[in-house]
């Protein structure tokens, strides 16, 4: 899989983490639940999201590139595990919250992971999770051109049902399973005007390599964001869930 990744993919990840409005919400919904303790974020990346947090929180995280874990630990004084997530060395009942954004649809064994969740989060401990939703509008709509596909990064696609099952398998408790509106309409419309022009014989940089657009597209931009975005995601909840599945699950005491 490491051929899949690189300097490109590091970059536009790191570059996301950086918009502290990313993160407000989530810092905001955790702290619904746990106001600190020991946490563990998995796919910490360059550390956006421990980075916020405050000092009533001891934070790890677990990342596989080296480069991008030293970023973590020097924003976040984080103390960051760089390998595999199976191969962490954590004790078992270690942490109050484990976090996993958008990570675990890249993982090869996405039980085994729940399974080593549940074996390191403390009774009562949480774990919040995000990953795309395959049983969504934005999937239907757009089918094999849905951006959060992400061939062949993308190993594994989860559900709502999904993710409660793999829960009750492990032994975590539902607190909250809910989806989120995120289309991917811009993107994914990229896709498919990409592969037209592919088939003419044009071949444009994918989005990782893609330069930054002028003036003018962004102008343009952010008046389809600001007007004909949001009518098209009203119209796209009709087709049925959110893109985003966020699952708040809890180790029982």
């Amino acid at each position: 899989m490491f051929e899949h990744y690189g300097a490109d993919y590091d970059r536009s990840v790191a570059a996301a983490g950086e918009d502290r409005d990313r993160w407000r919400g989530r810092w905001e919904v955790l702290s619904q639940y746990k106001s600190g303790g020991i946490i563990l974020d998995l796919g910490c990346s360059a550390g956006g999201f421990l980075a916020g947090l405050d000092n009533s929180w001891t934070r790890y995280g677990i990342e596989m590139s080296q480069e991008v874990a030293d970023k973590a630990q020097q924003k976040a004084g984080a103390k960051v595990f760089v390998g595999d997530i199976l191969d962490a060395p954590f004790p078992q009942a270690s942490f109050d919250a484990i976090t996993c954004f958008h990570v675990m649809e890249h993982m090869y064994q996405p039980h085994e992971i729940f399974k080593r969740v549940a074996a390191w989060l403390k009774p009562e401990g949480i774990f919040y999770m995000m990953v795309p939703n395959i049983d969504s509008a934005g999937c239907r709509i757009f089918q094999s051109y849905w951006y959060a596909l992400e061939l062949p990064r993308h190993l594994f696609h989860f559900s709502p049902k999904s993710i409660r099952a793999l829960a009750n398998s492990v032994g975590l408790e539902e607190i909250s399973i809910t989806t989120d509106r995120e289309v991917f309409i811009e993107s994914s419309t990229r896709y498919i005007l990409d592969d037209l022009l592919h088939k003419v014989g044009i071949d444009r940089a994918p989005l990782a390599k893609a330069s930054r657009p002028g003036i003018l597209f962004r102008v343009v931009r952010k008046g389809f964001r600001l007007t004909a975005l949001p009518v098209l995601n009203v119209f796209a909840s009709l087709a049925g869930d959110g893109e985003s599945v966020h699952a708040i699950l809890r180790k029982p005491s």
